[in-house]
């Protein structure tokens, strides 16, 4: 963003870090009124800095039976009792993803991974083979059914080349184009009865989004003003991704950082701080 043309209540370069700006990308991508589904780590934290600002009547659900949380502080995971207080109803995981996600009323999934693919399948499961992976991490846990059934599904983790892969080493929840059983052929979505899908990756250089006809993941947004350049998103993505339409992003405002900083995350428990110039302040 040109310093010439820089609004006066957003931040300048140098005043924040990535995962600063990860969050308020992900906050700025729900609106008001939406029943969302989140993950542990940064879905939490974009999620309750959208509900502190533009979308005051989010609906923030989890897998573990939260509904409409109200947090003073940041839970630490979705089953976190930080996540419960003041909450009109406490539901269970039957209800909340049987009764509610299975009949479309959640508009968005929330989650995090360790690879997804150019169709935005994400692998929470493992490096490697299945049967003998080089890691093995949590699982599913209720992602595989956010991202099967959601209206829409947001993406949230690290850009870096073996992350972002031509094709993850196992799905564990789908993308635009998945396996089909019992022959493991890939198809699109649709053909396995399934709705939504992802519509946005945001990493730690910027937000892709998926072609509407190939459902191929591009470069909608970058991070210029931490230093991200094209060639290197190029560089750090393990297929060929399609950047000519891309455009810098808009970087935080100051009131999102102070609520990110001194609200939300005071701890540091996910986000990793640069302190404010005597200018910002």
């Amino acid at each position: 963003m040109s310093e010439v043309t820089r609004r006066k209540d957003i931040a300048g370069r140098a005043e924040y870090s990535r995962q600063e700006m990860m969050a308020v990308a992900g906050s700025r991508m729900l609106k008001d009124g939406e029943l969302v589904l989140v993950g542990s780590g940064l879905p939490m934290v974009a999620t309750i800095l959208a509900k502190y600002t533009h979308a005051p009547n989010l609906v923030i659900m989890t897998e573990a039976g939260v509904y409409d949380a109200q947090p003073l502080h940041l839970p630490f995971c979705v089953a976190d009792a930080r996540f419960s207080f003041n909450n009109p109803w406490m539901g269970t995981p039957i209800e909340l993803l049987g009764h509610i996600l299975q009949t479309k009323r959640i508009d968005v999934g929330f989650l995090g991974g360790a690879q997804v693919d150019k169709y935005g399948n994400l692998n929470s499961t493992c490096v490697g083979d299945y049967f003998h992976p080089h890691k093995r991490f949590e699982g599913s846990g209720g992602a595989a059914d956010f991202a099967a059934m959601a209206n829409r599904t947001i993406i949230i983790m690290s850009h870096e080349k073996r992350r972002f892969v031509d094709e993850v080493d196992f799905i564990t929840s789908p993308g635009w184009r998945c396996s089909k059983f019992p022959d493991n052929k890939k198809v699109f979505r649709e053909e396995l009865g399934l709705w939504g899908g992802p519509v946005a990756v945001v990493s730690t250089m910027g937000i892709m989004k998926f072609h509407p006809e190939t459902r191929v993941m591009y470069v909608d947004a970058y991070f210029d003003d931490l230093g991200v350049t094209l060639e290197e998103i190029k560089e750090n993505t393990g297929f060929d991704i399609y950047t000519s339409k891309a455009v810098p992003c808009t970087p935080p405002t100051y009131a999102e950082l102070e609520l990110l900083r001194t609200r939300i995350d005071p701890e540091g428990i996910y986000m990793r701080y640069t302190p404010l110039t005597a200018a910002a302040k």
